[in-house]
């Protein structure tokens, strides 16, 4: 019998303490202490505007660590995982978009995602080279930190999206192309997203007049499944790296990969405890489910695959760590730290199929699991957070979203499971459907790929002229 065939047996263990925990959080959701609910996904707060030292500080720390987890914590992370004669044209992919991204964010992006407009996107003139935003707060998004504060904190995400994207294009990519992709894919996929979602008047947002009460606390929707999923696009796109799967293709340095993967989860609480827009209680439990959610997905996956290979690897638990947290993200301020930490278990193991199993099966070459890990893993948390979602945690969704005037609960069940799948389904077709379009248009302008010379003599000599190592 076979280690597959022998699988449901070996996780009757792991289910019951699934089980258990589910369990548990139902009397840990009694002793929550009510906290102090975000502007970012809440409604707006109704006290002064003043601006308040410690959430600023908080803010301005977070946006810090959000952007460490592009450099040097995606740079490491990728770059420890490609062959060495591709390790800089890959480190090169995360860090042009942080001057990139920049820009755009300046003269319109901050605009089209946080600016007043209608559901879909805000004008771009609105916050046009950053107009209106400065010292003085926007009660719609945080009312106790500049305005400037909150713009630069969101800057930080809308680097690492794209960038994130980057491992489904590694060492076959022309960087020309690479560049303008990047470019009309933040334009037409992250910054709609990002209004719908989080913008005033968007689609989705519950706090702030959405018609679709999708709970999506630091980016399920907006990061992680537009980045998986376009990622999966861009892989089938593109096409198999030259030998795929025949010819091995290791890591170049693991322990590279290892010292990303560090830096990713400690910048990760940044990246969701920031996102309660305050130094109160719900960043405090958004930072304690980011942690535990990590570290149950790296456990879950290490069992699963010593249980299938009889041993654990190194990578394979860094990539639990990072499959939790992408997994969180959406709940990390909804949930109580029990069922976090069950969203991690889940999402460790379904992940893991995801790079194994269906990979291997549908055949497609996702160069560092993109697709798998984010796409995959944000999904899982988006629904579960449907089920799970708990008002003692995040109050404001008890009582917050009305329909004809009516309060609606946006508590767990599945009324909210429905809400959270038409989210998790629409960010999957705009996606698809965006990035697929802008590829095959950059295609025609300037072509995907390298040649195959290129691709033979490496990236970093073919695309910048350099060599990561000396011979």
């Amino acid at each position: 019998m076979n280690a597959v065939q022998t699988l449901p047996g070996r996780f009757l263990p792991i289910s019951a303490v699934i089980l258990g925990f589910l369990r548990c959080d139902a009397y840990a959701a009694d002793a929550v202490e009510p906290p102090v609910v975000s502007a970012l996904t809440t409604a707006p707060a109704a006290a002064v505007n003043a601006v308040n030292s410690g959430d600023n500080a908080w803010l301005l720390v977070s946006s810090a660590l959000v952007l460490m987890m592009t450099a040097p914590g995606l740079i490491l992370f990728y770059g420890g995982l490609v062959r060495g004669k591709n390790v800089l044209a890959t480190m090169m992919h995360s860090l042009i978009l942080m001057g990139v991204i920049s820009l755009i964010w300046m003269i319109y992006g901050y605009s089209v995602a946080f600016g007043d407009g209608n559901a879909l996107f805000g004008k771009p003139a609105t916050h046009w080279f950053f107009k209106g935003v400065g010292a003085e707060p926007n009660a719609n998004y945080a009312a106790t930190i500049p305005h400037q504060t909150y713009m630069l904190f969101q800057m930080m995400f809308a680097i690492i999206t794209p960038a994130l994207i980057s491992g489904a294009m590694a060492e076959r990519v022309k960087f020309s192309a690479y560049m303008l992709f990047m470019v009309l894919w933040i334009t037409v996929v992250y910054l709609p997203l990002a209004h719908m979602v989080w913008g005033n008047g968007g689609l989705f947002n519950w706090a702030l007049g959405g018609k679709i009460p999708v709970l999506d606390f630091a980016g399920g929707t907006v990061v992680h499944i537009s980045s998986g999923f376009s990622a999966l696009v861009c892989a089938l796109v593109l096409g198999k790296r030259r030998g795929f799967p025949h010819e091995p293709m290791p890591p170049h340095n693991v322990v590279l990969s290892l010292i990303g993967t560090g830096l990713l989860w400690v910048g990760w609480f940044g990246f969701n405890g920031g996102s309660a827009v305050n130094a109160g209680a719900l960043a405090t439990s958004a930072f304690a489910a980011t942690h535990f959610s990590a570290a149950a997905a790296a456990l879950s996956w290490s069992i699963t695959e010593w249980m299938l290979k009889g041993r654990p690897s190194v990578l394979g638990a860094a990539s639990g760590m990072v499959a939790g947290l992408a997994t969180i993200t959406p709940a990390s301020g909804f949930v109580t730290i029990p069922a976090a930490f069950c969203i991690g278990l889940v999402g460790g193991v379904v992940c893991y199929f995801a790079v194994t199993a269906v990979k291997s099966k549908c055949g497609y070459d996702d160069s560092l699991d993109v697709f798998g890990v984010h796409g995959i893993g944000s999904t899982i948390g988006m629904l579960l957070l449907g089920f799970l979602a708990n008002a003692s945690v995040n109050p404001l969704i008890a009582d917050t979203f009305k329909v004809n005037g009516q309060v609606v609960s946006l508590a767990g069940g599945m009324g909210q499971f429905l809400n959270q799948l038409k989210g998790v389904l629409f960010t999957i077709a705009l996606a698809v459907i965006a990035t697929f379009v802008i590829l095959k248009l950059v295609d025609a302008i300037l072509g995907l790929r390298v040649t195959e010379e290129q691709e033979t003599l490496g990236l970093d000599l073919s695309q910048h002229g350099e060599r990561a190592y000396n011979d």
